[in-house]
């Protein structure tokens, strides 16, 4: 018994008042595997569910990160008490400091608020997809300073959590699975207009990834110089992808409108010249060559 407590009370690190022994270490180890064995069974109990749809995945998601920050500041201040750190002295004497970190990590501490915010708001949430500086990103992790998603090139974005809560964010998937999308294109002009739209709404109809359940509206937008312009308007739930379906339904309208005779114009301009103007210089004829 006399060795176990020896061996126990064996310091490994002395520095000034401070003392690491063997059972501060044992016991900050069993802190630390306690922390996590709690986080894993929390994380057990909030996705025991597995028929989860996506918005309760976010909001469990959003849940389990606040839990796990809590959990790991309380163990983190409980390992300082255990090495003599007091948690209230060192804040109170390190206060002069923290403010000069604080100015000088101000946009850390931003990011930090900011996640937080994103976390117990959870108006962004895993797997929803955004519109952030023109760019399509669906997010995959909301972390407490930056959150990372993939674009559409498959490239990963690393996006400080303060550029989301303070900008202006496109949701696409906040309220709903699925959103509405156009396609604009132009038709020469004496175009038989009803067989144009009849023959766009069936080539966006006939694609797998359109909600055939909505209205597939097309509208005539405008007379431009050299066509009518029309916009097909169509609902899907391929949002991150859309680009491509946008690609397979031109190519079928594009298809279906050569065989049936529908033009799609290109800008053309006419150059007249008056007979009695001369393009060249006195004596020359611009007509000739070489001259």
């Amino acid at each position: 018994m006399d060795k176990i407590n020896a061996f126990l009370t064996f310091q490994l690190i002395h520095i000034g008042t401070y003392t690491i022994s063997v059972y501060d270490l044992l016991f900050i180890i069993a802190i630390i595997s306690a922390t996590k064995l709690i986080l894993f069974l929390i994380r057990k109990a909030l996705y025991r569910n597995h028929h989860l749809n996506q918005q309760n995945v976010g909001n469990t998601y959003a849940l389990y990160q606040l839990i796990k920050y809590l959990i790991w500041i309380i163990a983190l201040a409980i390992i300082l008490e255990t090495i003599g750190v007091r948690i209230s002295l060192l804040l109170a004497g390190s206060a002069a400091l923290l403010v000069g970190i604080g100015l000088g990590l101000q946009q850390t501490f931003n990011d930090i608020v900011s996640g937080i915010i994103l976390l117990a708001e959870r108006s962004i949430k895993v797997d929803d997809i955004l519109e952030i500086d023109g760019d399509i990103v669906k997010i995959k992790e909301i972390g407490l300073r930056t959150s990372s998603g993939i674009n559409r090139d498959e490239i990963s974005i690393i996006i400080p959590n303060s550029l989301i809560t303070t900008n202006k964010v496109i949701n696409w998937s906040h309220q709903t699975n699925q959103a509405r999308f156009r396609i604009t294109l132009g038709i020469a002009y004496g175009s038989n207009l009803e067989l144009a739209v009849k023959v766009l709404t069936g080539c966006v109809r006939n694609h797998p990834d359109v909600t055939t359940n909505k209205v597939i509206d097309v509208r005539l937008v405008d007379f431009s110089n050299s066509s009518i312009n029309l916009q097909v308007l169509f609902y899907s739930e391929t949002i991150f992808r859309i680009e491509k379906v946008k690609s397979d339904i031109r190519m079928e309208i594009h298809a279906k409108f050569k065989e049936n005779n529908i033009s799609i114009p290109f800008p053309q301009m006419d150059l007249h010249l008056d007979g009695g103007i001369s393009l060249g210089g006195p004596g020359l004829n611009p007509l000739q060559p070489g001259q």
